[in-house]
């Protein structure tokens, strides 16, 4: 009721502004990126932005942090909680994400409707396609925000046809998949939800994949000197394909609102460039023995190292994907010792810190991320290398993507018994940090931090791009009515 009241003030405070709604799908990933491109719209273009959010539980202190923070032209409301106790315990998070909001729809439209003002334009994320057809149904303007690549949506792209095409699971594939202006991805580098076929989060992806095509334009957080081949190519005015914004880089450049924090006053004291921080991001988690392999190598790499700490999952890689926080205490599972043989070297934090502000600190040298498009962003923009460590989603596109085209990152060999051996974990740290190959990598990403640093600017191609949507939702309101 709280939010529902407060998405009438706000609403009432901006009367004349159009209304831009957007309809995140669960999970921080998916949040976080829409929220930076509603900040640029209302800062700047005198837009209002209204979140509508599907769910089936009551909002986490994580969702309810961001959308608080938010300028006052920025509202929003959580859905009607939906109900999927009737799914199978082992569903994957695809289908979750997908059913929370076709569970929604009915309630995302009487939300629709309840607008008094006019609506200009409805934008969703790649797992928000079918309300697509809500939209359509109150003649609003509908568009794909896409939270990763040009090389995954050129997959995503490319997919349908692939489906009818490829008879066999696609890690079997005797070749690489081969996507207009992207570097080859062999199969088991591919998303998650298509290496199993038989599963619905494949026949769910394969789903949305089939939407995209239909929204009125896809807005995508990448930008064209990143990855010039594929956009050309996304660009090309084929029949069908609706037209693509490349408006990246757009992640938190906000950095006071975090405030203070006790791994910040740490970093204070370290040499320039000489830590590196190990975070897998609000969902990624680790197995017990995956864990213990990356303590004992970040021990044996004799690096300054800042980790964000969770507690393992021996089931999946995504544990916290819906909750971003620690269920116990991560430590308990630290190698016995580890916190007193690196003190002084090493700080553990539990289960976040304040990435935006740390990757910004000039003791970073390097990132050991879990490739999410979020963090890879936020790397970019500060000029720190990676060492890339995939675990979910679209993560190891990413990961082929920082380490084999744009060679901004190193990416750890997985041994036979499906982990990073401490060994590795070690020599790859050691590489990033120390070696000729980490200093041609940082050069590397401090070249493309110059570039997103022009882009983001008065006069850059982000920045006119979404002048333009703008321009365009600014001229073509449509009035809600029954």
């Amino acid at each position: 009721m709280e939010d529902q009241e407060q998405l009438i003030t706000l609403n009432e405070e901006h009367p004349l502004s159009p209304l831009v709604v957007m309809m995140p799908s669960p999970g921080m990933g998916h949040l976080i990126p829409l929220t930076e491109f509603a900040k640029r719209l209302v800062l700047h273009h005198n837009l209002s932005v209204t979140f509508i959010i599907p769910t089936d539980a009551p909002p986490s202190k994580a969702q309810t942090t961001v959308l608080r923070s938010l300028p006052s032209a920025i509202s929003y409301i959580f859905l009607p909680p939906i109900t999927l106790s009737d799914l199978p315990p082992d569903t994957k998070t695809e289908p979750l994400i997908s059913l929370t909001v076709l569970r929604s729809l009915p309630s995302l439209r009487h939300a629709l409707l309840s607008f008094n003002g006019t609506v200009t334009a409805f934008v969703v994320d790649l797992f928000g396609t079918d309300a697509f057809d809500v939209a359509n149904e109150l003649n609003i303007p509908f568009y794909l925000y896409f939270t990763s690549t040009a090389m995954v949506l050129s997959f995503c792209m490319y997919l349908p046809l692939l489906d009818q095409n490829v008879q066999c699971e696609f890690v079997d594939l005797s070749e690489p998949v081969c996507m207009l202006g992207c570097v080859p991805v062999h199969g088991k580098d591919l998303v998650d939800p298509v290496q199993d076929r038989s599963n619905d989060a494949y026949k769910w992806f394969l789903h949305h994949s089939g939407r995209f095509n239909l929204a009125h334009g896809i807005i995508l957080n990448s930008f064209q000197e990143l990855e010039p081949g594929a956009i050309k190519e996304l660009q090309k005015q084929e029949p069908g394909n609706p037209p693509v914004y490349p408006v990246g880089p757009l992640v938190n450049m906000d950095l006071a609102q975090t405030g203070s924090h006790e791994c910040l006053s740490w970093l204070d004291g370290k040499p320039r460039g000489s830590v590196v921080f190990v975070c897998f991001g609000s969902g990624g988690t680790l197995s017990s023995a995956q864990m213990d392999e990356l303590a004992t190598g970040l021990e044996k790499s004799e690096q300054n190292f800042l980790w964000v700490v969770k507690s393992p999952n021996d089931e999946i890689a995504n544990a916290s994907y819906f909750t971003a926080d620690s269920l116990a205490n991560p430590f308990d599972f630290l190698p016995k010792g580890f916190v007193e043989r690196t003190e002084g070297r090493g700080l553990m934090v539990s289960s976040w810190a304040p990435q935006a502000q740390v990757l910004s600190h000039g003791s970073i040298g390097g990132f050991l991320t879990h490739c999410g498009w979020n963090s890879i962003l936020e790397s970019l923009v500060n000029g720190v290398p990676l060492v890339a460590w995939p675990l979910y989603a679209e993560q190891k596109m990413n990961a082929v993507l920082v380490s084999e085209d744009v060679k901004v990152a190193l990416r750890p060999k997985v041994g036979e018994n499906g982990l990073v051996g401490r060994e590795e974990i070690a020599s790859v740290v050691k590489r990033l940090m120390e070696g000729e190959e980490g200093n041609k990598l940082c050069h590397q990403m401090k070249e493309l931090k110059d570039v997103a640093a022009k882009i983001l600017s008065e006069n850059g191609s982000s920045t006119k791009l979404i002048s333009d949507l703008a321009l365009k939702w600014k001229g073509k309101t449509t009035t809600l009515t029954n």
